[in-house]
């Protein structure tokens, strides 16, 4: 192995830990429904827990930059309940119809709806490639959608477009977060938004329901709730940073391939999902999709 080589290692290591640890987030959303709480009850615990990590996420990395101008606090506002408030909430909701490896699935879907936005909004254009690798996404999650629709029944068309939404409202966040990150930093961005994504999640939950339902919960919701936002939310996003700082966006993207097949993984052996022929054929499709869209041009 090559000193380059192996100086890589290290950032390849966090870029993989990060993609399973985030693969992780929709087996205990599901582990967590089976106790019988409902979506705005659940993630309102997440984000609870959530909070004081970003929120001190943000604290270090603004150390000794400038406060936030008006402007700066309306974007981090807005892309806060675009990018991870109604993100998350849609997730969580449509995890409740279909399976955690569709939702990973659709969810890996992102980087051709940033591409869409970018065209629609800035007139960016497609490349052959880009569009060759869209069309083999998709004919992977169409494939998984109808098998899982055929078992399932109805419920899975109305998961299915809540996640996809979710996706849809990411994307729009990727999209419009460029030149804030410019501004802010990209780590001091991330605090701050998911902060307020926490708040939003908290307050929804109080206009929504009596306090007396949080403490009506099981206390297995309690704790899947904080492994949900330790190790499912801030831990990855910390990875995730560190390897782009050590090998690059390129590089972290394409170890992130390795989420799909985690959770899948963790499906089966958490959940008991079952693994068919269709859902490997759709998997392979996805994953072969993605790469060949993110790949550069030589």
């Amino acid at each position: 192995m090559t000193d380059a080589a192996s100086a890589r290692l290290p950032g390849l290591a966090l870029a993989l830990g990060g993609a399973i640890a985030f693969s992780g987030k929709a087996i205990v959303v599901k582990l967590s429904y089976r106790y019988g709480v409902d979506a705005v009850t659940l993630i309102m615990y997440r984000m609870l827990f959530a909070l004081p990590l970003f929120a001190g996420m943000a604290w270090w990395a603004g150390r000794g930059k400038p406060p936030l101008t008006r402007r700066d606090w309306g974007a981090v506002i807005a892309l806060g309940f675009c990018g991870y408030y109604l993100s998350s909430f849609l997730d969580f909701v449509g995890l409740q119809y279909i399976t955690a490896s569709l939702e990973r699935l659709i969810l890996y879907l992102n980087p051709t709806m940033v591409l869409l936005f970018g065209w629609l909004l800035y007139g960016r254009r497609w490349t052959a490639r880009q569009v060759v690798g869209m069309g083999i996404s998709y004919c992977g999650v169409a494939l998984v959608f109808g098998q899982e629709l055929r078992i399932e029944g109805g419920n899975v068309a109305l998961g299915a477009a809540l996640v996809f939404a979710s996706t849809v409202s990411y994307a729009l966040y990727m999209v419009y977060s460029g030149q804030v990150v410019q501004r802010l930093g990209s780590l001091r961005l991330v605090g701050l938004a998911t902060s307020v994504a926490c708040v939003c999640c908290i307050a929804q939950f109080l206009l929504l329901r009596p306090v007396e339902a949080a403490l009506a919960v099981a206390p297995e919701v309690v704790w899947l709730s904080i492994a949900n936002a330790s190790l499912g939310t801030a831990v990855p996003v910390l990875l995730v940073m560190m390897a782009i700082e050590r090998i690059g966006a390129a590089a972290t993207a394409q170890a992130g391939m390795v989420g799909p097949i985690s959770t899948i993984l963790l499906g089966i052996w958490l959940l008991g999902e079952p693994f068919t022929a269709w859902l490997a054929a759709g998997t392979l499709l996805v994953l072969a999709g993605i790469y060949v869209f993110t790949r550069p041009p030589r």
